[in-house]
């Protein structure tokens, strides 16, 4: 764990979460999903079976087409990307399956599955925080991971970009939250922390806004999303740095029974 920060972990409320790349294996529910459109690129191709390359081609299709339709639903706008990345690649969708396809890629969020510590870290940081989600999905999506891969973790609140209508890294999406956790919880702007693996689409933003941040560093340099602290200077201010969730959950225990 790396802190740079004057206030300790006992000293906030409240935890607000990216969901997809933090607690849920993002990467691996991309890639298996992606398996159809693997299984037909030419085997010469540079990106046949290069999972980091095809999920970085994914992610710059997804962001375009998130700026593109800032109010589509999450599922649909799958759909759109996994049409963009086979465009990319050079492979022809048939007219007769390529809805089916979309969709099916679309309605697999769901099946996308949880790091192997994310529930059980979840349950102990409940115990002494709120919880609320930040995600950039519709809340369908969201249910069915939450009666899936996070089954048994409860949150506090849930504010998806459906009912926002616009992308993270929009900081449209974070003063939203702000504002309605005040509402809904009670819970001050300088409660939070804000915790998540992607930098541009979470701590860039979450700093701008006036949020202490935690980066739970997934898949460290290598991530497919969300770039690599150098990449962004002054703009980052990380206040806990740890290597998994279940890592920082021993963190707060460790400081609250200090406390």
């Amino acid at each position: 764990m790396t802190s740079q920060s004057e206030r300790p972990l006992t000293s906030f409320t409240t935890l607000s979460f990216d969901v997809y790349a933090t607690l849920i294996d993002w990467e691996s529910g991309i890639y298996t999903a992606l398996e159809p459109l693997n299984s037909r690129i030419p085997a010469t191709h540079p990106l046949k079976n290069d999972k980091n390359g095809l999920l970085k081609v994914f992610t710059r299709c997804e962001e375009i087409l998130q700026e593109k339709y800032p109010d589509m639903d999450y599922a649909p706008l799958l759909g759109r990307v996994y049409a963009e990345l086979a465009t990319e690649l050079g492979i022809s969708l048939e007219p007769e399956s390529a809805e089916q396809e979309m969709a099916l890629f679309g309605g697999a969020v769901g099946l996308w599955p949880a790091f192997p510590d994310s529930v059980e870290a979840l349950k102990k940081l409940q115990k002494r925080y709120k919880l609320i989600v930040l995600s950039n999905v519709d809340g369908q999506s969201f249910s069915r991971t939450l009666a899936g891969p996070l089954e048994g973790v409860q949150f506090d609140a849930v504010y998806t970009a459906q009912q926002i209508g616009s992308y993270k890294p929009d900081l449209r999406n974070f003063e939203y939250m702000v504002e309605h956790a005040a509402k809904d919880l009670g819970v001050e702007r300088d409660g939070f922390l804000h915790t998540a693996q992607a930098l541009k689409h979470d701590h860039i933003p979450a700093h701008k806004s006036g949020l202490k941040s935690c980066w739970i560093e997934r898949a460290g340099k290598d991530a497919a999303i969300g770039g690599k602290p150098e990449d962004f200077g002054d703009d980052l201010d990380l206040s806990f740095r740890f290597k998994t969730l279940g890592e920082m959950a021993e963190a707060v225990e460790e400081a609250f029974a200090k406390y």
